[in-house]
C-alpha cells in the first residue's frame, strides 16, 4: 500500500487495494505468460493501482499501447486488451486481432477487460467485425475510482462534461453513482447528501435505485462504520467559471503550464542536469516527476499561492543549510550516531528542494511574461465585472496575433459567463474574427460551446453579478502569503463550488441561501440516508465532494 494514500481522514489506500485485488483476480483467469494492450487513456490511471513490478510477478511480460495495425511480436500465450467501452477502440482491438491472426506465429489466446463496465453495443460491434468469437474471456474490471492522494480520487472520465451536456449521454452519471456506492461499501453509508443541478439529482436518484437493488438481492453482510458524514454533489454546469480561471497555486500552475496527468508532470530535462554532468542531447527528452503528498516538501507548498512559494523554499534552504552545519564542531559518539541517522532524510530533502526550486524557476519564466500577466489581468477584470459587455481589446489582440485558440476561447467563455451572456453584436464579432483567423472548421467548436452554455446570448437577469455580491466571489484585499480566504487560489476569485461547500458546513447550511440557489440551474438536493443501528458517523469525519 502507498503510504501517501493512507494519511488522510479516510484510508484511500483501501480503494487502491480493492482495485488491485480485482485486477489480479482477472489476470489469474488467464493462465500462462501475458502481454497487456492498454487503451492509452487507462495506462496512467491503472498504473496508480498496480505498478509494473506487481504485473510482472503475475506473468505480464509485455505492455503495449492500443493502436491501429499490428501488435509488436511477443513470445506470450495470452494477449489481454484493457479498454474503455468505446466503439472506436473496438475497431483498434479488431485490427490488432486480425494482424495477429495473419502473422502466422504461434497461436495466442485473446482476452478483453472492459473498464469499468461491459457494453452490449461494443460487444455487438466486435461481432460485426467478426472477432467476438476470438476471445476466450470478456470480463469487467470494475475500477471506478483511481486514488491520487490521501484526500483525492478521480474517475478519470475526461469526456464526461462533453458526453453529458453536448451528446446527451448520461452513462458517466451511472458510473459516478456506482463509484459512490463503492466508496460506501468501503467507508460506510454517508448519512447526509447535498447537491445542486440536474446531473446531481440524477446521480442521487441512481444511488437510491442501486441501494434498493442491493437490499433486494444481497444478504446482509458486515457493514463498515460510517467514516464520511457528508456527500456534496455539484454539477459542473452550476459552476462554469472556476475551470476557466487560471490556477495560481504552485500545483495549479504546474498543471496550467506542464499538465499533471495521474499525479505525474513532465519538464524539460536539461534544466535538471548538474553543471558538471556530461552534456548529452536531451532536447527531446522530458523529466518525469511524481507529485503527491508522499513528498514532504511538495505537500508543504503544493497549495500555496505561487507568490508564497519563493519565501517557503528560501526558509527550507536555510533550515537544511543549518542542519548540515551541525556536522562541524566537537560531538559525542551518540550525537554523531543521531546525525548519521538523520542524514538520509536530510539528503532527500536537499534533492527535493533542488527539484522544486528548478520547477519554480520554470514557472516564474512564464508568470513574469507580458503575455501571462495581460491575460491574467483580463481574467480578473471579467471576474470583477469590468468591461464584460463589449468586445475586449486584449481578446482582439490575441486573435490578431493568432495566439493558441484554446486561450482565446477560454477568455471568450469567461467573458460570457461573467456577463451572464454576450450581447449579439459582441458574440457575432468574436465568431467572425475567430473563423477568419483560425479556419471555418471552428464553426463546430463555437457551436459546441454554445450548446453546452459556455458561450450564450445575454437574456434577462445578470445572475453572475448577484452571485458575485451575495456569495462574495471576488475578494480584493485577500493575502496571498498568509491567506484567510479561498480566493487566494486565483488571487481575486473564490470558486463558486467552494463557496457552496463553505456555506454547507455552517450551522444553518443552505437554509439562508434559497434565493441564491434559485439563480443556479437545476434542482437542489438536501437528503439523508438512514444508517444501520450502531453505525453513526465517527468523530473527525469529512465532507466528500
Amino acid at each position: 500500500m502507498a503510504s501517501h494514500l493512507s494519511g488522510g481522514k479516510v484510508n484511500v489506500a483501501l480503494v487502491q487495494e480493492l482495485a488491485r485485488k480485482e485486477l489480479l483476480q482477472l489476470l489469474g483467469k488467464c493462465d500462462g505468460s501475458k502481454a497487456m494492450v492498454w487503451d492509452e487513456s487507462l495506462a496512467g490511471p491503472v498504473g496508480l493501482v498496480a505498478k509494473y513490478d506487481l504485473l510482472r510477478e503475475n506473468e505480464v511480460l509485455k505492455m503495449f499501447p492500443l493502436r491501429a495495425g499490428h501488435l509488436p511480436p511477443s513470445p506470450v500465450k495470452n494477449i489481454i486488451f484493457i479498454t474503455r467501452p468505446q466503439l472506436h477502440l473496438m475497431d483498434l482491438v479488431a485490427d490488432n486481432i486480425y494482424g495477429e491472426e495473419r502473422s502466422g506465429g504461434c497461436r495466442k489466446e485473446f482476452h478483453l477487460f472492459f473498464v469499468p463496465r461491459k457494453s452490449l453495443l461494443c460487444e455487438k460491434w466486435l461481432k460485426n467485425r467478426g472477432v467476438y468469437g476470438n476471445f476466450a474471456l470478456i470480463e469487467e474490471f470494475a475500477c471506478d475510482l483511481f486514488p491520487f492522494d490521501s484526500d483525492l480520487m478521480s474517475m478519470e472520465l475526461e469526456s464526461a462534461f462533453k458526453e453529458y451536456y453536448l451528446e446527451n449521454d448520461p452513462t458517466c452519471l451511472y458510473q459516478a453513482a456506482q463509484a459512490i456506492m463503492t466508496l460506501q461499501s468501503l467507508f460506510g453509508v454517508i448519512p447526509r447528501v447535498s447537491g445542486k443541478g440536474p446531473a446531481a439529482k440524477q446521480v442521487w436518484d441512481l444511488m437510491c435505485r442501486m441501494a434498493r437493488a442491493k437490499q433486494d438481492t444481497e444478504r446482509p453482510g458486515l457493514i463498515p462504520q460510517s467514516q464520511i458524514d457528508h456527500l456534496l454533489l455539484v454539477d459542473r454546469g452550476v459552476d462554469l467559471l472556476s475551470p476557466l480561471a487560471t490556477q495560481l497555486t504552485y500545483e495549479g500552475l504546474i498543471d496550467e503550464i506542464f499538465e499533471i496527468n495521474n499525479t505525474t508532470a513532465q519538464f524539460p530535462s536539461e534544466r535538471f542536469t548538474k553543471s558538471d554532468d556530461v552534456p548529452t542531447n536531451l532536447s527531446d527528452e522530458r523529466k518525469q516527476i511524481i507529485l503527491n503528498s508522499g513528498e514532504e516538501l511538495f505537500a508543504e507548498i503544493r497549495d500555496k499561492n505561487f507568490n508564497a512559494v519563493g519565501p517557503a523554499l528560501s526558509r527550507k534552504a536555510k533550515l537544511i543549510s543549518s542542519q548540515f552545519e551541525e556536522r562541524h564542531g566537537e560531538k559525542t559518539v551518540q550525537e554523531i550516531k543521531q546525525f548519521v541517522a538523520r542524514l538520509p532524510h536530510m539528503m532527500a530533502t536537499k534533492a527535493s528542494l533542488a527539484t522544486h526550486t528548478t520547477i519554480a524557476e520554470l514557472i516564474k519564466e512564464v508568470t513574469d511574461s507580458n503575455s501571462f500577466l495581460e491575460s491574467l489581468q483580463t481574467e480578473q477584470e471579467f471576474m470583477n465585472g469590468i468591461d464584460t459587455d463589449k468586445v475586449h481589446p486584449y481578446i482582439e489582440d490575441c486573435i490578431a496575433q493568432k495566439e493558441p485558440l484554446i486561450k482565446v476561447l477560454r477568455l471568450v467563455c469567461m467573458q460570457s459567463v461573467t456577463n451572464s451572456g454576450l450581447k449579439p453584436k459582441v458574440l457575432e464579432h468574436y465568431k467572425r474574427e475567430i473563423i477568419q483567423t483560425y479556419g471555418f472548421q471552428h464553426i463546430l467548436s463555437l457551436t459546441g460551446l454554445e450548446n453546452v452554455g459556455l458561450i450564450k446570448l445575454q437574456q434577462g437577469a445578470r445572475q453572475y453579478t448577484i452571485l458575485r455580491k451575495t456569495l462574495r466571489l471576488t475578494v480584493e484585499d485577500g493575502s496571498e502569503i498568509t491567506p484567510t480566504d479561498i480566493s487566494y487560489v486565483h488571487s481575486v476569485y473564490a470558486p463558486l463550488s467552494v463557496r457552496l461547500a463553505q456555506y454547507l458546513v455552517r450551522p444553518n447550511g443552505w437554509k439562508g441561501l434559497q434565493d441564491v440557489l434559485g439563480l443556479l440551474p437545476g434542482p437542489t438536493i438536501e437528503e439523508s440516508q438512514s444508517l444501520p443501528a450502531g453505525h453513526g458517523p465517527r468523530r473527525g469525519s469529512i465532507s466528500s465532494q
